[in-house]
Parts: C-alpha cells; structure tokens; sequence
C-alpha cells in the first residue's frame, strides 16, 4: 500500500460515510457533507487512485449461506520455510470455508477464520486440509460465538489535523 495520505475533513466523511454504506450515491454523499456531488466524485476518485479506498466489498451471513459454525483456527507451520509458506497459503485461501487468513508472529503462524456447517463439518475441515499436512505441527480451535464489526477506520487523530 502506498504511503499515508493527507486528509482533510472532507475526505474523512467521505470514508466515514462510504465505510457504513459502500452503495451510498454521490448526490446523497454531497448532501450529507454539503458540497457538490461534482466535488464528490472528484475526491472519491483521488482517494481510489491514491490507495486510500482499495475496492468495495459485498458482505454476507454465513449462516444465510448454510455455514452457521465459524471458528478461529491457530496454525504453527514446521518447519516455516518460505518455499511451504506460499503453497500453504494458496491451499489455505482457495478452501470455500476460509474467511480470513492471518500470518502472524508469536508461537501461532497463522490465525484462519473460518466458516462451516457444523462441528463435524469443523472436525473434517481440522483433520482433512489441516493437520493432514506435513507442514501443519498444530492446530488450535476456537469456536465464535458472536461477533461485530467495527469502525470506520480513520486516520490518527493527529494525522486528520484534529
């Protein structure tokens, strides 16, 4: 990602807004902000190609989808070697029920959320395409119980000239 990028008040209730609602339209941005949608455009457009704003993303209930079980998986990988790290990767992202992958530091490697139908669906996932590889030295499992976005995000109040 490129480097931080200055924001006036302007940008941040842009972000802030488009943060609660990616769909909401220029017109109801500017009338919101108070400028011209005109002006809207222009600003959204410059925090897109400035990497600020890096796409829009389409949010769905696993449970709506038939995967009502999410877990939190904590993966050491041994030995974590570069050339295993990016084949385990790829194998990790193309699973229909990872959510999220993490690389991490401390004595866990990876945090994986993911996605499934139930507890055995959870024990097929566990054993067939993680413990089953060589490379996988542990998994830990946490189930989730609830859980709740949050946000928007916003630059370092120091950062926002405030």
């Amino acid at each position: 990602m490129a480097d931080s990028v200055a924001l006036d008040p302007i940008d941040l209730q842009i972000l802030r807004l488009l943060q609660n609602d990616a769909r909401t339209t220029y017109r109801d941005l500017a009338a919101e902000i108070g400028v011209a949608p005109s002006t809207c455009l222009d600003r959204v457009t410059r925090l897109r190609r400035s990497g600020v704003i890096l796409g829009h993303r389409l949010a769905l209930d696993p449970a709506g989808l038939g995967r009502g079980l999410q877990a939190l998986l904590s993966v050491q990988v041994r030995p974590h070697r570069r050339e295993l790290i990016g084949p385990f990767v790829e194998r990790i992202r193309a699973l229909p029920e990872s959510l999220a992958l993490f690389h991490l530091t401390g004595p866990d490697d990876y945090l994986v959320h993911v996605a499934v139908t139930d507890m055995a669906d959870l024990q097929r996932l566990v054993l067939d395409e993680f413990t089953s590889q060589r490379e996988v030295a542990r998994v830990e499992t946490r189930l989730i119980f609830q859980q709740w976005e949050c946000g928007p995000l916003l630059p370092p109040a120091a950062s926002a000239g405030g």
